[in-house]
């Protein structure tokens, strides 16, 4: 047996290689953090406490805000700090647990997103069956399933990572913790671990992005097939706000993982991440409240100087 030295801590490339502009982006980025937990908070205080809002949509909309919560929050404090530190160091626990965390969220809202899918697919094209289809148990039911199979997801690709050997370099080529530049940097076998990130790719982001597209394409269709121009738009408006988020997150996937490896740029890379750990959380309670006026009259009630 070879003695490693076994890595303690490891160094996170900077977000940006200009050190001048680091206090610049270091206020901008925590502005859009604070926005991103205020805005979901916002989101998830109104639906609890306005009873207009407790249906099956709304339930799984304030699922969606408590897994943008955790995303941005297993990435951002520690970037935050590092924006203010010459020297850019996370301990091998700390790492650990951020892939962890930034796994549990990613996983849990590919899954989610299906459930909230079927849920409008019910609504739209299953009016009559809505009451029954979707139930509070059977809600409580598809959520408490979503993250299981988030943390069960999570969990396994967290325990492969802790038993591979990390003897150096310990440079990541990322500005936080995510499995593949993690990876690169062991100095055992990866064969298990890269196996069950391909098993991950075809069960969580092929098979639920087929479910959710098969899903809209049924609710575009009944829409299509309402008489009225009124029960059109009505219809539409349901779904709407949902399928714009969907849009965004599978977007930004689809540009991370399925393009040619020729087209990779670590700086295109730092910022697409950038734009689904802390952009598209932050713009969400927006999509959602900007519209829908429940929502909006909801928030009124927790904000004392909107109260007129």
């Amino acid at each position: 047996m070879l003695n490693h030295t076994r890595v303690t801590e490891f160094i996170m490339q900077g977000l940006f290689d200009h050190p001048q502009h680091q206090r610049l982006i270091f206020g901008l980025f925590l502005c859009l953090y604070v926005t991103a937990i205020m805005g979901n908070s916002l989101i998830i205080g109104a639906i609890a406490i306005h009873p207009p809002l407790h249906t099956p949509m709304y339930f799984f909309i304030a699922n969606l805000a408590l897994v943008d919560i955790l995303c941005t929050s297993s990435v951002l404090p520690k970037m935050l700090k590092n924006l203010l530190q010459e020297k850019k160091i996370i301990s091998f626990d700390g790492c650990m647990a951020q892939l962890f965390a930034f796994t549990l969220s990613s996983g849990t809202e590919l899954v989610l997103l299906t459930a909230m899918s079927y849920d409008r697919y019910v609504a739209i094209c299953h009016p009559l069956r809505y009451v029954n289809l979707m139930s509070k148990d059977i809600c409580i039911s598809l959520a408490a399933g979503v993250w299981a199979v988030g943390t069960i997801n999570s969990l396994v690709h967290t325990l492969l990572m802790l038993r591979l050997d990390f003897c150096g370099p310990n440079l990541i080529q990322h500005f936080f913790c995510e499995i593949p530049p993690v990876l690169a940097l062991s100095c055992s076998s990866t064969y298990l671990n890269e196996i069950m990130i391909f098993m991950a790719d075809i069960f969580l982001a092929m098979v639920n992005f087929l479910l959710t597209t098969v899903s809209y394409s049924f609710i575009i269709t009944a829409i299509f097939k309402i008489q009225s121009s009124k029960g059109k738009q009505r219809a539409f408006s349901t779904c709407s706000s949902h399928l714009l988020v969907v849009s965004l997150y599978y977007s930004t996937i689809i540009y991370t993982y399925i393009r040619p490896t020729s087209s990779y740029s670590l700086d295109k890379d730092k910022m697409v991440a950038i734009m689904y750990t802390l952009v598209t959380p932050t713009l969400k309670p927006v999509i959602y409240s900007l519209r829908n006026n429940e929502i909006k009259v909801a928030i009124r009630k927790i904000l004392p100087f909107n109260s007129k």
